[in-house]
């Protein structure tokens, strides 16, 4: 458990809120999707590559494989040419399979709603069942802990640590539940835009007289 954060803390982590979603109040997923299953096979895809890569991918994937069932069944090497370009395609290939395959096994072919559920499945961490949880079904069960989001939390003093499962308890102690989906695609936004990793543009940026690593 995080340690109880202070009112000045939580002050602090709600007027960080209130800016970034005042600057970003269009923040979404970055990942194309219309199903939660689509949205489970991009997230995956996802590791170590861009958002706009997958979305280049996923088109076709989704059109070859609409279902658990077929994606279940999909011969390795054809699943393979088609996710080459995201890297390490050979893991995501085998991920992908044992996703679906234990969706069609355990839950009836669907995607199960629930956080023990998802991470049981193969390529499946806590994180990619936290997009798929805050994303696909609207339920706020933690905070998406991406590069962007460590390193801009890092820089604003939301939190000292560097791992990304006590960087999201951190964030869940200080921001309210209905927040952490969105609080995560703003922090990303703002880690794309702004507060990038090699020259953070401290000065444009909307945070810089809060923020304790502003060069400005």
């Amino acid at each position: 458990m995080a340690a109880r954060k202070s009112a000045k803390q939580l002050a602090y982590a709600e007027t960080i809120y209130d800016r970034l979603i005042a600057h970003y109040p269009k923040a979404h997923c970055a990942l194309d999707f219309a199903t939660p299953f689509q949205l489970l096979i991009a997230t995956i895809l996802s590791a170590q590559c861009t958002d706009k890569r997958v979305n280049m991918v996923t088109p076709a994937l989704f059109e070859r494989y609409p279902t658990p069932r077929s994606l279940a069944d999909a011969d390795p090497e054809e699943l393979e040419a088609l996710i080459k370009s995201t890297g390490f395609y050979r893991n995501k290939a085998k991920s992908l399979i044992g996703m679906a395959a234990g969706i069609v096994a355990r839950h009836g072919g669907q995607v199960p709603r629930e956080m023990d559920a998802l991470v049981q499945l193969p390529g499946v961490g806590r994180k990619t069942a936290n997009v798929i949880l805050g994303n696909a079904f609207d339920t706020n069960e933690g905070v998406v802990v991406d590069t962007h989001v460590s390193r801009v939390t890092q820089r604003l003093g939301l939190t000292r640590n560097e791992d990304p499962v006590k960087i999201e308890r951190d964030l869940i102690a200080l921001f309210p539940r209905e927040h952490w989906t969105m609080l995560s695609h703003l922090l990303i936004e703002h880690g794309r835009t702004i507060c990038e990793a090699r020259r953070p543009k401290c000065e444009v940026c909307f945070l810089n007289d809060l923020c304790p690593s502003s060069r400005v």
